[in-house]
């Protein structure tokens, strides 16, 4: 049963890098499953709503079951609704991309956003996705939070990013992600350049009350072009007081009074 369940949202995983959908023998070569099973299982996730398939090409694709209940649950937890109104303000005082990552488990995720630039060149990828914590600003920002014996097991089991899949810039070493980690404890904010993807600079801030673990971070992303480091190391104040903010707010949430009182 195990294996089963671990497979069927293996495969809800794969079909969300797949809008359009993906046909049966590209689901079971991506994942290297058994054709057969993979067809049960895709039956059963249609059976179940999760998944539908195209009448006239046959290809699977994802219902917006998961994303209804994901919605629903955020809802739930307030956390959108106290964080957009000071998200928004970010933006428009920053003029670049601000998003918000919350933290579950070793695992962030971007659940809100506001978009600050107005004209020219704009940063603005894609929701929902689960940020890479050795090359990214809001992972650097997380693991500033921590221990240096618990960033190197976090980084030992979720691996590093290669400049080749990320930005030019992205750390090879568990060494030089430390150092990134150090900087941004002494700065009290992370900060990139061409390290998450080419042309782009970035800075994060965790989300923290004093004496709790950090529940997520807040970072303004934007062009190199015109997010340099001299612009970056102006906003940072600006990021913190947002992230401060933040912190405050979210012992509103559900979701973030419950983790404070099992930390305590």
């Amino acid at each position: 049963m195990t294996g089963t369940l671990e497979r069927a949202l293996k495969i809800l995983e794969y079909l969300s890098s797949f809008p359009e959908g993906a046909s049966l023998a590209g689901i079971a070569t991506g994942l290297k499953f058994p054709g057969s099973a993979c067809h049960r299982l895709l039956a059963e996730l249609i059976r179940c709503g999760f998944v539908r398939q195209d009448r006239e090409f046959g290809d699977y694709a994802l219902t917006t079951k998961i994303a209804a209940i994901g919605l629903s649950h955020l809802t739930n937890t307030g956390i959108v609704d106290m964080a957009q109104p000071i998200i928004d303000q970010v933006a428009q005082e920053s003029g670049e991309l601000v998003r918000l990552a919350i933290i579950d488990g070793e695992r962030l995720t971007f659940v809100a956003k506001a978009q600050g630039a107005r004209a020219g060149l704009r940063y603005d990828p894609d929701m929902g996705l689960d940020v890479a914590l050795s090359c990214s600003a809001a992972g650097h920002a997380w693991l500033m939070t921590l221990p240096d014996d618990q960033v190197m097991n976090i980084l030992e089991r979720h691996g590093l990013g290669s400049p080749e899949k990320f930005g030019p810039r992205a750390p090879t070493s568990v060494r030089a992600v430390k150092k990134y980690v150090a900087e941004a404890r002494d700065r009290g904010f992370s900060m990139i350049s061409e390290v998450f993807a080419p042309g782009m600079s970035s800075v994060g801030a965790p989300i923290q009350r004093k004496g709790q673990p950090a529940v997520g971070v807040l970072t303004i992303a934007g062009p190199l072009v015109r997010f340099t480091e001299k612009r970056m190391l102006a906003v940072g104040p600006l990021l913190m007081k947002a992230s401060a903010e933040l912190a405050l707010a979210s012992a509103s949430s559900p979701m973030f009074a419950k983790r404070s009182k099992k930390a305590a």
